[in-house]
């Protein structure tokens, strides 16, 4: 049973048109997955069985009767827990609201069931989804799947530890400064942070184009394809409303003999451990011959460090200063963090920020104009025990803020990018070792079809192709 859960999400999807799969032994097949695994590794934090067994049995119906069947009919999606459904506990990874059901589906979610998916779960987040370690006081840790007591990085790491373990088809991820790429990275799986407004936010608080909600899967193909269902124009969310981009139907593989690559160890601001740079510049020497042409090089990202803290903090500030003064007693350190620090910068610098992003950005599409795409690691140091909250030093060097490790995550987000999170076979380790590829906002087919390119070259070598854990 457990092997229909291993199929790639695209091809269970077909095999349930031609019906020679069910959606129901699909599901069940991930249930006992998730029986299996999720005792141990804690990454579903919420499921109503039944209901979703109905689901299923709904999908299966609807395949007899010759319906017109939706992109992701009968697939089994992981809801990441900052996203809300509707009658299934939804809790932010907050004590605020750890008994909270919601009475309506977010947008997201509405468009999954839409398209067939079936709302299988809530995978868990950090607390409002602060800081890059999934762990919360309401669910406690979500382990690795390569070794448990390690972390599965955050805050989307639920989701691509449910993936890696085959407990789900297809899952959603939100991204500010990495929470979709690195955990993908830590757990060798997919994501993709879309350009803004690709996938609507209208349930923000504040309007930014930083924040975005993508999908994740085993491959680029599958998490194409949910990108595909969850893709939509909503007024609510200015981005969207302004987004012109479209995606092809298929992916077609990019000629990559055609494609000018760009690398890079650490952007040129990141600190990055040296053991991984290693691991990265091996990677990317058993590739470099696939590209037209490839160059060390590296956008300049100027003083990266504190626009990204100043813009941060205003956004926390926006978001979460009520909470702060009216609850702070049930809120974690992340989040209290940042907006105390956000608190403490001033117009002034919120300016400065401001003008520092927009020089970026402008440095950032500048570079551009010599490169399809740029490749650097999904994280900067090996997946750490989850017991420590954040990296507090690389090379031996302290490091001044708990957000300063994912600074090859977050210093892209300021240039406003799109990106994709491959695998990329084991680190030094023998640990999940991700890639990111990122190119400027307004490039999500061009960029998906290099990823789909770079994958299957990827998947050619033992050193470089997607680790599986052994307990699968």
């Amino acid at each position: 049973m457990t092997q229909i859960s291993n199929l790639p999400a695209h091809k269970a999807r077909n095999l349930i048109g031609q019906k020679k799969l069910s959606s129901t032994e699909l599901v069940k097949s991930c249930i006992e997955q998730y029986e299996k695994h999720n005792p141990n590794i804690n990454a579903i934090v919420a499921i109503d069985q039944k209901d979703v067994l109905e689901q299923a049995k709904k999908c299966d119906v609807k395949v007899s009767k010759g319906e017109t069947l939706g992109l992701l009919h009968g697939l089994p999606v992981g809801i990441k827990d900052l996203q809300m459904v509707k009658n299934l506990r939804s809790t932010y990874g907050s004590l605020l609201f750890k008994n909270y059901i919601p009475k309506h589906d977010d947008n997201i979610v509405k468009n999954i069931r839409e398209e067939g998916g079936i709302v299988f779960c809530k995978t868990n987040t950090p607390e409002f989804g602060a800081g890059a370690n999934t762990k919360n006081r309401v669910y406690g840790a979500t382990g690795n799947p390569f070794q448990f007591d390690l972390t599965s990085a955050g805050s989307s790491g639920g989701s691509a530890v449910a993936l890696s373990l085959n407990m789900i088809s297809l899952a959603t991820g939100t991204d500010y400064g990495g929470s979709l790429r690195t955990p993908a990275g830590f757990c060798g799986v997919t994501g993709f942070r879309p350009s803004p407004g690709m996938v609507p936010s209208p349930e923000g608080i504040v309007l930014n184009p930083f924040s975005v909600a993508g999908p994740m899967g085993r491959d680029v193909t599958d998490a194409y394809l949910l990108l595909q269902a969850i893709v939509d124009i909503n007024n609510s969310d200015i981005f969207s409303s302004l987004n012109s981009f479209s995606l092809p139907a298929e992916l077609i593989p990019s000629d990559l003999s055609s494609i000018k690559m760009a690398f890079s160890t650490d952007l040129g601001c990141a600190p990055v451990d040296n053991e991984i740079k290693k691991v990265f510049l091996k990677k990317i020497e058993v590739i470099k011959s696939c590209f037209n042409y490839t160059n060390n090089d590296h956008p300049n990202f100027l003083n990266i460090h504190d626009c990204f803290e100043v813009i941060r903090g205003f956004n926390y500030v926006a978001s979460h200063l009520e909470k702060v003064k009216n609850n702070k007693e049930l809120l974690g350190p992340n989040v209290i963090d940042n907006v105390e620090r956000g608190l403490k910068y001033s117009m002034k610098d919120i300016t400065w920020a401001h003008q520092e992003q927009t020089k970026i950005y402008n440095n950032f599409r500048k570079f551009f104009e010599n490169y399809d795409v740029l490749i650097c690691p999904a994280a900067s140091v090996s997946p750490f025990p989850h017991e420590q909250l954040f990296v507090e030093e690389i090379n031996n060097e302290k490091l001044p803020t708990y957000m300063r490790w994912l600074a090859l995550s977050y210093a892209p987000t300021m240039a406003v990018p799109c990106t994709w999170a491959l695998p990329c076979g084991l680190d030094h380790k023998n640990l999940p070792f991700g890639i990111q590829l990122i190119a400027p906002a307004g490039n999500d087919a061009k960029l998906s079809e290099i990823a789909l390119a770079i994958e299957d070259a990827l998947s050619n070598y033992e050193k470089t192709k997607r680790a599986i854990p052994d307990i699968v």
